[in-house]
Order: C-alpha cells, then sequence, then structure tokens
C-alpha cells in the first residue's frame, strides 16, 4: 500500500448562515455543520465515518466531492488541491471520485431506463457509446448482482436493495480510484445490508477502490473499514483502527454508540447501555 494518502483533508469547515430580517436579510447566527474536520486515506483502504443522524457525515461528503463549496479548509486528491475549484475544473476529477448515495429511491430518475441511468456517465464523459456504451453497462449490471435485461427496465420496478445495487453500477461505471458510500445500507432491511456490505466488500478487491464508507450503525461500519472516525456535532471525536475505536473506546460519545449496536443477549447488552451510560 502507498504511504501517500488518495485523499488528504484537512481543517475543513462548512458553516451554513442563518438569516433574519423582513426588507433586508442579515446573517445572525451560523449552523456548524462540519467544524473543523481532518483525516486521511489511503489508497485500498476503507474509511468509516460514523456518527448520528446530525452529525455532519453527509455534508461533510459533500463538502469533500464539491457538491456543495467548503467554508474552509484543504482537500487534496492524489496531492493536488481540490477544495472550491470551479465546475469545469472539477469535470475531469469526477471520473476518479464517484458517490453511492444514500436514499435508493430519490437517487434514480424516475422517467429513464436502468441502461440511460448507468449508461449517463461514460456518455458523458466520452468514454463509450452505441454498442459499446450497452455492452458495459451490461457488464456492470451482471457485476452488481442483476440480469442484463434489466438494462431496458425502470427505477419502479425494482426493489431498494435492486435500487441501491443500480446506484453501485452507476458510480462504478467510471472505474474511480475514490468512492464516497454515503449511507449506502441506511434505508434497506438487515439482511439487504449484509448483502450491499459484502458486495461493496468484493468490488473493493476486484477493482483496488478505495472508500469513504458513512454510517449511523459502527457495527456496519466495522465490518467494512480499515479506520473509523467518529464524528459528532461538526467535529471527529476519536478516530483509529477498526479494532481500537470499537474494542477500546476512550470518547463517550464512541461508547454510546456502541452500546447502541443490538446484541443476542439481552443481559449482555443492558449491562453494556449501563456501563456506556455512566461512563457519559
Amino acid at each position: 500500500m502507498s504511504a501517500e494518502p488518495l485523499l488528504e483533508v484537512t481543517d475543513l469547515v462548512k458553516h451554513f448562515p442563518i438569516k433574519r430580517g423582513i426588507l433586508v436579510d442579515r446573517v445572525v447566527d451560523q449552523v456548524r455543520a462540519v467544524d473543523g474536520i481532518s483525516f486521511s486515506v489511503a489508497p485500498g483502504q476503507t474509511l468509516g465515518l460514523v456518527g448520528e443522524s446530525g452529525s455532519g457525515k453527509s455534508t461533510a461528503c459533500r463538502a469533500i466531492l464539491n457538491l456543495i463549496k467548503p467554508t474552509s479548509g484543504s482537500v487534496r486528491f492524489e496531492g493536488e488541491e481540490i477544495a472550491g475549484l470551479g465546475r469545469r475544473q472539477m469535470r475531469p476529477l469526477r471520473r476518479q471520485m464517484q458517490m453511492i448515495f444514500q436514499d435508493p429511491y430519490a437517487s434514480l430518475n424516475p422517467r429513464k431506463r436502468i441502461g440511460q441511468i448507468v449508461g449517463d456517465p461514460l456518455r458523458r464523459q466520452g468514454v463509450a457509446s452505441g454498442g459499446e456504451l450497452k455492452r458495459r453497462v451490461q457488464e456492470l449490471l451482471d457485476r452488481v448482482g442483476l440480469a442484463p435485461e434489466h438494462y431496458n427496465r425502470f427505477p419502479h420496478e425494482f426493489s431498494g436493495g435492486q435500487r441501491q445495487r443500480i446506484g453501485i453500477a452507476r458510480a462504478l461505471a467510471l472505474q474511480p480510484k475514490l468512492v464516497i458510500a454515503d449511507e449506502p445500507v441506511s434505508a434497506l432491511d438487515v439482511s439487504i445490508q449484509a448483502q450491499i456490505v459484502n458486495l461493496l466488500d468484493d468490488l473493493q478487491d476486484e477493482f483496488g477502490l478505495t472508500y469513504v464508507f458513512v454510517a449511523h450503525d459502527i457495527g456496519v461500519v466495522r465490518h467494512i473499514s480499515d479506520r473509523i472516525a467518529v464524528m459528532h456535532d461538526g467535529k471527529i471525536v476519536e478516530e483509529g483502527t477498526a479494532d481500537q475505536v470499537c474494542e477500546h473506546p476512550t470518547d463517550a460519545y464512541t461508547k454510546k454508540l456502541l452500546a447502541a449496536v443490538p446484541i443476542a443477549d439481552p443481559r449482555e447488552s443492558r449491562a453494556r447501555r449501563e456501563g456506556a451510560t455512566s461512563a457519559g
């Protein structure tokens, strides 16, 4: 594994202004969605970014990819500063950085067929067209566990798990180096969650992908991550290897996240919750 990080985030900040006024809006306060986070991800690694809803995880992901402009801070991809780049400057980098979105229902255009949805990145970047485009899309569908004949179907004909597989195929179409998965399993049933996590694991081995995997369930994050960063109120409160964070947490918030992971033995679960409460 290369010593140079593929992605390096330093003091990333994203604040949203709160405005009030009748005739003239004036800024009266700010929502500190992301408040100075720093981390790096080496090629082929998975960083799990975990925290409860509202902790700033999704905002951080969008700021890293320049889908929203960060207030300040540095984002370096393969050593190149990308924070604040314009749309045209980001276009060639989009091939190397892709995103899997949280909601498999809202992230797919209901008016487009699956072949169009998965093939759009290839067509827009001028990678393939015509028969070659169709062949590559069908290969991608097959690789994520769907049938090539699904090419001409619409999103409403698929289950939630199948729709997320379509989203994964779209993210992989341009053979990116970095994939940011923004809570890709939170809207799915538990049995389907395991299938999607295992699929992402297999694809990482096959294509040498680097992941930033976002979730609120630290149990899911531990399964797929090499390192875990725990995010709370816009800040990273703890970071380390998956085993370090899950077996020897040092922050009270991390202990509460671990206590919320369901386990089979109700007595052990109750004891763990009580221990986390007293630690907090």
